[in-house]
């Protein structure tokens, strides 16, 4: 079995001194690594009855997508503001020095749709919290917050109370 852990590398002082940035490039790079974290995701949601996997860009772009594909759903991307074609709903997060916006399509997500939200890693929780905010506008209904890291220090959890969230690792510390 492999470890999702170990096969995360960690960088020092990255982006800016005091981080300890968790790179999952290293996983995505081991084709067992990789394997083994779409396979455990697949498996948590194989019997939910989904109808849709939300992913945040970008990272989660590559687990949703496996995801969809393998659960036989759509998939739908949300995106930083400005990059998608068609009419958009949007929402505004709070990052460490300024503000950002993430959208999605208006028609990604119909009424009483179950999804499943997914990234690669949850922090400080601000993408994530737009993400739900721009699912509940739509009237999706939300099973659970998927991710492949999560940094339970950074308290990310809190910003999206009430949701369900999973994690397939955690690292203490920033």
């Amino acid at each position: 079995m492999i470890n999702i852990k170990n096969s995360i590398r960690t960088v020092p002082d990255w982006p800016v001194k005091g981080v300890m940035f968790r790179d999952i490039t290293t996983l995505l790079q081991d084709p067992e690594s990789l394997r083994a974290a779409c396979d455990l995701l697949y498996d948590r949601y194989k019997s939910m009855n989904i109808d849709k996997v939300v992913g945040i860009d970008a990272r989660g772009f590559i687990f949703g997508a496996v995801l969809a594909y393998k659960l036989n759903t759509g998939f739908v991307p949300v995106r930083k503001k400005g990059k998608l074609p068609y009419k958009t709903i949007s929402a505004e997060y709070t990052l460490e020095y300024g503000k950002d916006v993430v959208e999605m399509h208006e028609d990604a997500v119909k009424k009483d749709e179950k999804v499943v939200i997914v990234d690669d890693l949850i922090a400080t929780g601000g993408t994530i919290a737009a993400t739900v905010n721009l699912v509940e506008k739509l009237g999706g209904e939300i099973l659970e917050c998927a991710f492949i890291v999560e940094l339970p220090d950074l308290k990310g959890r809190e910003k999206i109370k009430g949701q369900k969230i999973f994690a397939l690792t955690e690292f203490e510390g920033e």
